[in-house]
């Protein structure tokens, strides 16, 4: 190809040695130039060719992978995650799990419209699974998340729809989990209260406050009786 270039630019110059318009010339010239860098072009092509020796085994770059985690052996036994607490606004509901040493990226999630499984790797030498088969309404799994804290979990499901959920669960999910026989019953719902505390505004505070303080007051007052 380099040498029909090479023809066409010597006709070229001999055409444009013989033109006489201004036009033509013009015409002549330009082609030329575009020839004469085509030209270059290969030239410098075939050089750097000829001087660049064929990469080695060794310099052949190692494919890195982009993946943030690291497969996961499907046959780990997990420890169910028995007891948990959560709460909901109208956008989204939040489930509050009581894990201390998760680590963000040993975190498997796998966010369903009607259900979620998220499960947590080596945990003090454990691997831990929090799910709900069976969600009482939908969610948006893209938009769903889990922010890991220094002595809780939180996982966040986006509401299809916003409203009210009367509860976690779908009236036909029968695999709720089972409660520690010796587990306090109240310890969710303090373990709730504890949360929402920590994560309300003042008039939040004040409130939870209160209804603590007011607990407390009934409790020994019942005591006082006993002894009366």
């Amino acid at each position: 190809m380099a040498e029909e270039l090479a023809l066409d630019l010597e006709e070229l110059r001999q055409l444009h040695s013989s033109a006489k318009r201004p036009r033509i010339l013009s015409l002549i010239s330009s082609e030329i130039h575009s020839l004469e860098k085509i030209l270059q072009l290969q030239a410098s092509k075939e050089d750097g060719n000829a001087a660049a020796p064929p990469p080695t085994a060794s310099q052949i770059p190692t494919p890195i992978s982009t993946s943030v985690k690291a497969p996961i052996n499907p046959a780990l036994n997990y420890v169910s995650v028995s007891s948990f607490s959560w709460d909901q606004d109208m956008d989204k509901v939040k489930i509050y799990v009581f894990l201390e040493g998760v680590e963000q990226e040993k975190i498997q999630t796998d966010f369903k419209p009607l259900s979620f499984d998220v499960k947590f790797h080596d945990v003090k030498g454990k691997n831990y699974r929090c799910a709900v088969p069976k969600l009482n309404k939908e969610i948006v799994p893209e938009k769903c998340k889990v922010v890991v804290k220094p002595t809780r979990v939180i996982i966040s499901l986006f509401k299809a729809s916003k409203g009210d959920w009367p509860d976690l669960y779908s009236k036909e999910d029968k695999l709720k989990p089972n409660l520690d026989k010796e587990q306090d019953p109240m310890a969710g719902i303090m373990d709730l209260m504890k949360n929402m505390y920590e994560e309300g505004d003042d008039e939040m505070k004040r409130t939870i406050a209160k209804a603590w303080t007011d607990a407390r007051s009934v409790k020994a007052e019942d005591a006082l009786k006993s002894y009366r």
